[in-house]
């Protein structure tokens, strides 16, 4: 059994692409593929995102449309020193 170290980008498409040379063909292999993250989730997010999970924005828009927030004058101080 060999050990195969190698670092690789995966895509906005969050499909892994292998290309390992090992030397060997016309040969059947069995092959394990193990992976652990080198950076944290949250900056493999990208810039745009700036950590919201993806999708957030169109799951939630618009659900309070039928409960809306009422702001009132209630509990406003208009004399802060």
């Amino acid at each position: 059994m060999n050990t195969v170290t190698k670092h690789y980008h995966v895509g906005e498409d969050g499909i892994l692409h292998l290309d390992v040379p090992i030397g060997l063909s016309n040969v059947e292999l069995e092959v394990t593929v193990t992976f652990q993250l080198i950076t944290p989730i949250s900056q493999n997010v990208g810039k745009k995102a700036k950590g919201w999970a993806p999708g957030f924005f169109e799951e939630t828009y618009g659900i309070c449309k039928d409960d809306p927030i009422v702001i009132d004058s209630e509990g406003i101080i208009e004399d802060v020193e």
